[in-house]
Parts: structure tokens; C-alpha cells; sequence
């Protein structure tokens, strides 16, 4: 799994899964555009995999839109899309969750994947191909993995991935998405949990209490965007040691 003379922009890069993204499509010989809302961490990773660093939110459309340029600034296409970048929610039930609450998670989980999407494909479209893999979770195929708010941003996302790879399958453009389970990063720290909701969510994430390591999220995706993969287009590939098996 190669990929010499290929540019791949990560989201979310600063750290965790994005970071171990980054980190291996960098020693597979791509040229890493590292992402992150935070400045300090996309450069810290950047510099890491001697890569571009750009600062950008996600949910911001001007903002993706200055991502986009930039990585065709520094290296004039893209050959691979990781929409890794997310936020937790606060496990919330349905009517507990408040409004504002649920439209961030919204907003950076769900709309930022298909922000960032959209100003990549039309670069993709021209290049004649390229790959996007998509972080979703195990809370895109349940109902009891997570939160409301986190929840239906996931099954969202899975939905988008499998519409962007019906859509552009015959312009040499896959969609994959990965399923992460129970994982050693930092995207939960500092929520402070609705007590009701993690009560009653807590056996079904106490079948997924084996942790994953960033890195063997990464490996999944570096294989959904390497040509070893290039027949598989839409797949929804759990990554959690079984969890969803049960």
C-alpha cells in the first residue's frame, strides 16, 4: 500500500486517529495535509510527518473553503480525503439533549464531513479519481452507543458515504467509511457526562471495552484508500475488535 506522488488531507489530524491517519499515509510516501481547528497541533503533526499545516473549522464553509486552496496550493490535488475530524456529545438522551447541543454536534460531525467533501470532489472530478474515507463510529449502525446528538450525526455520516460512492462510482471516486470502536483519544476529554444517559447507555459500550489503539484505526483507512482496496466502494467497515459482531 503505496502512495508515492499522492497528497492526502486529513481533518482532525492534530491528534488521536487523525494523527496516527496522518503519521501513516506519510510513511506510505504520501504528502500529508494535516488539519485541525487547533493551529499548535495541526504544526506539531506537520512538522512531524514533514507535511502542510492548515488551521480550519470544519463547520465553517469559508473556512473549508481556505483548507481546500491551500492544499492545492501546496501540492496542487488531492488524491485522498480522510474526514476524520469529530466532537463527542454528552451521552444526552433524546429529551434531555439541548437544542444547542445537538446543532454543534450536527453541524462539525455530520455537515463538516460533507462541507469539506464538497470542496474536495470538484478537484477529484478533474484529477480523474481519488479516494475519501470517512471516520464514522459504531454509533453510525446503533442506538445505544452514544448520545442522541452523536448518534445521528454518525448514522448521518454513514449515509453520506454510501451516497457519495453510488454517485461518483463511475468517476473513479470511492467513498469508504470506518467504524471505530472504543479507541485511546482525546475527543471526550473535558465533556461532562449527562448522568441518565451514560447510565443507560453503559451496557451496551460495556460489550466494546477493549481499546483500540489511534494506529489500527489508521491502517483501516490507509487500506480503504490504497489501490489494494480499489474495488471496494461504499463499505461500511467496523473496526472494534468485534464489538459490532455481538
Amino acid at each position: 500500500m503505496t502512495f508515492d506522488d499522492r497528497v492526502a488531507l486529513v481533518t482532525g489530524a492534530g491528534s488521536g486517529i487523525g494523527r496516527a491517519m496522518a503519521v501513516a499515509f506519510a510513511k506510505a510516501g504520501a504528502r500529508v495535509v494535516a488539519c485541525d481547528i487547533d493551529p499548535d497541533s495541526a504544526a506539531s503533526t506537520a512538522a512531524d510527518v514533514a507535511g502542510t499545516a492548515v488551521a480550519a473549522d470544519i463547520g465553517d464553509e469559508s473556512s473549508v473553503a481556505a483548507l481546500v486552496e491551500a492544499a492545492i496550493s501546496a501540492y496542487g490535488r488531492i488524491d485522498v480525503l480522510c474526514n476524520n475530524a469529530g466532537i463527542m456529545d454528552t451521552m444526552a438522551l433524546p429529551a434531555d439533549i439541548p437544542l444547542d447541543q445537538w446543532e454543534r454536534v450536527l453541524r462539525i460531525n455530520l455537515t463538516g464531513t460533507f462541507l469539506v467533501t464538497h470542496a474536495v470532489l470538484p478537484h477529484m472530478l478533474r484529477q480523474g479519481g481519488g479516494a475519501i474515507v470517512n471516520t464514522a463510529s459504531e454509533a453510525g449502525i446503533r442506538g445505544g452507543a452514544a448520545g442522541a446528538a452523536y448518534t445521528a450525526s454518525k448514522h448521518g455520516v454513514v449515509g453520506l458515504t454510501k451516497s457519495v460512492a453510488w454517485a461518483y462510482a463511475k468517476d473513479g471516486i470511492r467513498c469508504n467509511a470506518i467504524l471505530p470502536g472504543p479507541t485511546m483519544t482525546n475527543i471526550a476529554n473535558g465533556t461532562s457526562f449527562d448522568a441518565t444517559g451514560a447510565a443507560r447507555l453503559g451496557p451496551v459500550l460495556a460489550l466494546g471495552e477493549r481499546l483500540a489503539q489511534p494506529e489500527q484505526m489508521a491502517e483501516a483507512a490507509l487500506f480503504l484508500a490504497s489501490d489494494a482496496a480499489s474495488f471496494v466502494n461504499g463499505a461500511i467497515v467496523p473496526v472494534d475488535g468485534g464489538w459490532s459482531a455481538a
